[in-house]
């Protein structure tokens, strides 16, 4: 049986989710504020957690990095906010996905089971080398020589589906789907984004990539000739 956390401070919202969930069978845990959440995630090691993004104590970003630097716990962030920018914001912060209020029921048990399936699907046996680049499956560890790089989520399975595919192109539109999922209805500038951030941190020069190539009119690929 799945165990899944739910940080949300709105009884009424946080009682709909618990119930919805324990229909479909998932041991649930509940925590109403920042502080007691990331005391539960500690304790009870939740296979997945719901996250509501505006809580009395602490900001849903923070708490989600938190979370995400300390562990392979997914997270699907819970918003009312409907902007773009603060769902690229959560997923940026460490978020597997977000879901929006107010949700439908099928909604929310599809995106659960999704980012589920997904990480079960995850193959973490693996480390992945190239060139002075070490990408360590197991631990979730990017490192450069003798240097750990710090990468969000996204960042880390995005690098690591390229690179699991060296010179195999990639369109926006394949990112969008295996990465944020079949069902991400955000902006495809969110992948750009996202390549920006990690050229910055991956490469020597980010301006003249070696590891994440663009290929104009149709994605990017891993891997230039020089690696």
């Amino acid at each position: 049986m799945k165990k899944i956390l739910i940080i949300e401070d709105e009884s009424s919202v946080r009682d709909l989710i618990q119930l919805i969930l324990k229909r479909e069978n998932f041991e649930v845990i509940t925590a109403p504020d920042g502080r007691s959440g990331l005391s539960a995630a500690k304790s009870h090691k939740p296979d997945l957690i719901i996250l509501d993004l505006m809580l009395p104590d602490m900001s849903g970003y923070d708490i989600c990095k938190e979370i995400f630097n300390s562990s392979k716990i997914p997270i699907i962030m819970l918003t009312a906010k409907n902007e773009v920018i603060d769902k690229v914001l959560g997923l940026e912060s460490g978020a597997d996905d977000y879901i929006t209020k107010p949700f439908e029921s099928l909604e929310l048990i599809a995106r659960v089971k999704a980012v589920l399936r997904r990480r079960s699907n995850d193959d973490s046996s693996e480390t992945i080398i190239c060139g002075n680049l070490k990408i360590d499956l197991t631990n979730m560890v990017i490192s450069k020589g003798d240097d750990e790089i710090k990468v969000t989520q996204k960042e880390f399975q995005l690098l690591e589906l390229l690179s699991r595919n060296p010179k195999k192109v990639f369109s926006r539109e394949d990112l969008l789907q295996k990465i944020w999922g079949y069902d991400y209805l955000g902006d495809s500038r969110v992948v750009d984004t996202c390549i920006t951030r990690l050229r910055k941190k991956i490469e020597d020069d980010s301006a003249n990539p070696k590891y994440i190539i663009t290929v104009f009119g149709m994605g990017y690929r891993f891997g230039g000739k020089d690696i």
